[in-house]
């Protein structure tokens, strides 16, 4: 079965029935400097879901570019304390 379509269904059918009970709530929404008046309240809700994913995309670019940065190798402690020509071998210089 095709789940992430039903899924998909199963939340337009909820996202349906919310406006459809909302048509009738309205609200106001003040930037400050001016007022805009009767709007409906489900759009208020998804404009403010929508805007939040929005200020989350330069976190995940961040998150993306820090990923992709090369990172220098680290020296292992055993390496460093070895004297000079001795290979080390394995991890009791046996090897």
């Amino acid at each position: 079965m095709p789940w992430r379509l039903i899924g998909l269904i199963i939340i337009l059918a909820i996202l349906l029935a919310f406006i459809g009970f909302n048509l009738d709530n309205t609200c106001a929404v003040s930037f400050g400097f001016t007022r805009i008046d009767n709007v409906p309240v489900y759009l208020t809700v998804f404009a403010s879901f929508v805007l939040g994913m929005l200020m989350s995309v330069p976190f995940l670019i961040s998150f993306a570019l820090r990923k992709k940065a090369p990172k220098a190798p680290k020296k292992s402690a055993a390496a460093e304390t070895l004297p000079a020509g001795d290979s080390g071998g394995g991890p009791y210089g046996i090897d």
